[in-house]
């Protein structure tokens, strides 16, 4: 009984006040109920799960790249590996815009609520108001009698407990009414600090995601660079092409690996090569960049041998699983960015490389026409494209002759 406690002692401090000063009680009560501590309120929660998810997932991804970042600013001598280090910071950017934008919309969310909720919080209050200004005027009145004066008053003992029975379980009643209304003061208090709170944080995520949008630009910049003289300085490309060979070799030896490392399907097998030339493309082509084989260039002379193809997107850039299989690898390589080995059995593996982001993990099983990847353009010298093989026995088929004619 604490906050009736204090209600009745400053009443009754004002018992034998004219009643010239009953207006100045009506204002010490308001300044009493209207600065109180603030507290927030549990029962109204916006559903935040799928935010978090998404930050979540937003957090591990930043984890890895700065992980590959850190890994590749040791081989600062490797071409492809400036290039691969500059590709995976976009993406670092990019999932930093990402991450304060879902922070916004999250903040935007919480704001909206917040104006639903005050209204009604506040419409609630007056209500409730109007109920404590009847008690408060009760207890001044009651105030005016003393212990003494109610004996003297009572016909008898009998009727005096009475009395004084009544008033104790009034007195608890008007306790409980006055501690609800003083929460209710609190937690409109509090949405309205939070609302406050919620628009300048909106602000500053933004500020920082129009920052970090600078910041893709100079990275951008950095990337052609890099990428044009790849192609206009002989000794930039020759080493790049000597690199390249030694990422190929590598990729090979994987593929090597994962025959000898054999493991049984867990689903009726349907062999790839009853599909030879009606398989479909893992992404919408807008046009093969990179061909199958020897490639000779055009400036230089020099050649490369090409196990794979690189396709430009159309209006799309998802990657598809071009047939049923087991996820064998999904992880950054060397000249590849972010890389996909879908085992389809019987020796027969395809390879999704450039990628920016997966949808999937080793050890998983996906069908035809599964999501598996987002289209990058991590260590490509292409630009935004997806690196695709088909192997058989680790030897390298060429893919065009495998995929559905356009």
């Amino acid at each position: 009984m604490v906050q009736l406690q204090k209600l009745q002692m400053r009443m009754f401090s004002l018992n034998h006040r004219s009643t010239m000063t009953r207006p100045l009680l009506c204002l010490s009560l308001a300044i009493l109920f209207f600065s109180v501590a603030v507290h927030p309120r549990q029962d109204r929660q916006t559903d935040v799960t799928d935010y978090e998810k998404r930050l979540n997932k937003l957090a591990a991804e930043i984890e890895i790249l700065q992980a590959n970042i850190t890994r590749e600013k040791k081989k600062e001598s490797s071409v492809l590996a400036r290039l691969g280090r500059l590709g995976l910071e976009k993406k670092l950017i990019l999932n930093q815009i990402d991450m304060y934008s879902t922070q916004r919309e999250r903040a935007l969310q919480e704001i909206e609520d917040l104006k639903v909720e005050i209204p009604r919080m506040e419409a609630s209050l007056e209500k409730e108001r109007e109920a404590i200004e009847r008690i408060i005027v009760t207890l001044y009145k009651f105030g005016r009698y003393n212990y003494i004066e109610l004996m003297l008053q009572a016909d008898s003992v009998g009727s005096l407990l009475s009395e004084n029975k009544n008033l104790v379980i009034l007195a608890e009643e008007q306790e409980k009414v006055i501690t609800d209304y003083l929460t209710q003061l609190e937690e409109l208090n509090t949405a309205r600090e939070r609302l406050e709170s919620k628009r300048i944080e909106s602000g500053q995520l933004l500020q920082k995601a129009r920052e970090k949008q600078g910041e893709l630009g100079t990275q951008e910049k950095r990337s052609r660079a890099l990428i044009n003289e790849i192609d206009q300085n002989i000794k930039t490309h020759e080493q790049a092409i000597a690199e390249k060979t030694e990422r190929a070799r590598q990729l090979q030896d994987l593929i090597k690996m994962l025959l000898d490392d054999k493991i049984d399907l867990p689903f009726t097998l349907t062999p790839l090569d009853e599909r030879k030339g009606r398989l479909p493309w893992p992404i919408p082509a807008r046009r093969v960049v990179t061909r199958f084989g020897v490639v000779r260039h055009p400036r230089y002379n020099t050649t490369t041998q090409n196990n794979g193809i690189e396709i430009v997107p159309q209006n799309s850039m998802l990657v598809k699983a071009v047939h049923q299989g087991i996820v064998r690898y999904a992880d950054y390589a060397d000249g590849y960015g972010f890389l996909i080995i879908i085992d389809h059995g019987l020796a027969f593996y395809t390879v999704y490389g450039h990628c920016s982001e997966f949808f999937v993990q080793k050890g998983q099983v996906v069908q035809e026409g599964d999501p598996i990847a987002q289209v990058g353009d991590i260590g490509s010298m292409q630009g935004t494209t997806l690196y695709f093989e088909i192997r058989h026995s680790a030897k390298a088929q060429d893919p065009l002759q495998w995929l559905r004619r356009r």
